[in-house]
């Protein structure tokens, strides 16, 4: 077998080569053989050209002949090429070419639909960073400006004011640009937000200011995801995708809860704030570099269209068509949005049974998730005699659980359809799991029932994780029913599922206030809605694809 190898005698430091020329090193020995080790510059990858003498080339001829023509040429995974003789060797040499490939970035050749799936989950674990970081922080900052619960449920509410007016927009948005630049600029927007709250937190008007904003950034990035998801991901992988996705969520607050009280303990509170930002920035400039890369390969383009319907692949057709008439023409730009947004099928929408139990089952989630979310570790404070470290690592519990359940209800769920089950009965099984079993452990909690601490906290975490079936339940109906209208959809009942961020954790505030009960204030509201939005579920919910175009 032909063989490579290097001695000392044989070392040599190869700079790197800018220019179109190529650089030569010679090695000299005592024996006959010249070494020529030649550079060529290369953008994806690194190119050596060894040369050997006449005995080397008989060896390589002979492993060529072995390997055979069908192997293309290689040799232990080296290509080799028989040139022509070049001069300066000597008159008995010849020459051979080894390519040794070195890919770079590593994940070059991983498909770009998955590289987009991976970045995006990796946008939602910064997302609830800065989601929970004001949960945590809500604690001493209280302390510090001397708030009360209502003032306190007031600040944590400001997020989902923003949350709530860009869910449409950003539905819309994804629609027409493509979720990827959308949530591009979604993450920005929230990043540079998040590091201007210690600004402005000595002025309530600024501090609600900054948090509408974190809302609005991270508002549009449900729909974006949904967006990139329902154009690139075929139905056998769908729930998987969601829940990978939308799975960083829990992930990001878990980090959020473990990171933060070490930091406001440490540093201050004020560094939670530019450290998460910070974290939002550098994503945004990673997820820039991989936008430059081609978007899709032929092959990819071609598999994924294969699994889409003739309407569906219309669809994606007519969406580039638009965009690159913008691209070519700005100054029509305003009348294509317009045009954009007078054909969305409104009408057909909101005459589908489906749509609205999508609606009210969202509505119902969110209200037990972001109550529980902003409140939990002050329930863990005061009601557990917690400090803030404990309350804070206690509250990763439920989050953390989520993802392990996550990963189980997705493979259950993506495994059933494969074997024939009918989408709609996963999608409304997963559903009623996710708000059953919160709803149980809540009222559990609630009740007088001379439980230990350490119980009252299992018992929660373990319902909430539970909630983390609706991954595979609520959040993948919407690219079920229609791909083409899927983050539009999700705009649509995500705005509704921002209410309860706006009006619950005020309210539960406000209620602790006035009753002093955490079974009052945070608990019975949710167990109300889980139960009603079961119902409503389990009675309209389809995901059977229904073409809102042609019914509008």
């Amino acid at each position: 077998m032909a063989k490579f190898s290097t001695r000392l005698d044989n070392f040599c430091f190869l700079p790197h080569n800018t220019s179109s020329s190529q650089s030569s090193i010679f090695f000299s020995r005592t024996s006959r053989k010249n070494l020529h080790l030649e550079l060529i510059p290369s953008k994806r990858r690194l190119n050596f050209k060894v040369l050997c003498s006449i005995k080397d080339r008989e060896n390589v001829k002979n492993e060529i002949e072995k390997v055979g023509a069908s192997s293309g040429g290689l040799v232990n995974g080296v290509r080799v090429e028989e040139l022509d003789e070049k001069g300066g060797l000597g008159r008995e040499s010849a020459s051979r070419e080894a390519d040794f490939n070195f890919v770079w970035p590593p994940w070059k050749n991983i498909p770009q639909r998955y590289k987009l799936i991976g970045t995006t989950s990796l946008a939602f674990v910064i997302c609830n960073m800065d989601k929970v970081n004001l949960s945590v922080a809500i604690i001493p900052m209280s302390h510090q400006f001397g708030w009360n619960s209502s003032v306190a449920g007031l600040v944590q509410s400001s997020f989902f004011w923003g949350y709530a007016l860009s869910q449409l927009p950003g539905g819309w948005l994804s629609k027409l640009f493509g979720g990827r630049k959308v949530l591009e600029i979604g993450v920005l927007a929230w990043s540079l937000a998040t590091a201007l709250v210690p600004v402005l937190a000595g002025f309530m008007p600024g501090l609600l200011l900054s948090r509408v904003l974190v809302g609005i950034g991270e508002g549009v990035s449900p729909s974006a995801a949904t967006d990139l998801i329902a154009r690139l991901i075929p139905l056998e992988e769908r729930s998987r995708a969601v829940s990978f996705v939308f799975g960083g969520l829990s992930v990001g607050s878990v980090t959020g809860l473990l990171v933060a009280p070490t930091l406001i303990q440490n540093f201050g509170w004020e560094s939670v704030f530019y450290i998460f930002g910070l974290l939002g920035i550098w994503w945004y400039s990673g997820f820039h570099f991989l936008g430059e890369e081609q978007a899709l390969d032929a092959v990819e383009v071609e598999h994924v269209a294969q699994l889409r319907s003739a309407n569906q692949n219309k669809s994606w057709n007519d969406s580039l068509k638009e965009l690159d008439g913008m691209k070519t023409s700005w100054n029509n730009t305003l009348e294509e949005l317009r045009v954009s947004l007078k054909d969305v099928p409104w009408k057909a929408f909101f005459r589908s049974p489906a749509v609205w139990a999508m609606i009210y089952a969202h509505f119902c989630g969110s209200w037990g998730h972001y109550t529980c979310l902003a409140w939990l570790p002050t329930f863990f404070s005061e009601e557990l005699n917690l400090n803030l470290r404990e309350a804070a690592w206690v509250s990763i519990l439920p989050p953390l659980a989520s993802v392990f359940v996550t990963s189980i209800a997705a493979q259950v769920a993506d495994n059933l359809i494969a074997n024939g089950v009918e989408t709609t009965t996963v999608r409304k099984i997963c559903q009623a799991i996710s708000f059953l079993s919160p709803a149980t452990c809540m009222i559990l909690s609630s009740l007088d029932l001379g439980l230990q601490p350490w119980e009252i906290v299992g018992i929660l975490s373990c319902g909430l994780a539970l909630s983390s079936f609706a991954l595979s339940g609520l959040y993948c109906t919407h690219q079920d029913i229609s791909p083409e209208y899927a983050s539009i959809l999700l705009g649509i009942t995500n705005t509704v599922g921002a209410v309860p961020g706006i009006v619950g954790v005020a309210l539960t505030g406000f209620l602790l206030d006035s009753t002093h009960s955490w079974g009052v204030s945070l608990f019975a509201p949710s167990i109300f809605f889980y139960l009603t939005g079961t119902v409503v579920w389990l009675a309209f919910a389809s995901s059977k694809p229904q073409n809102f175009s042609e019914s509008d």
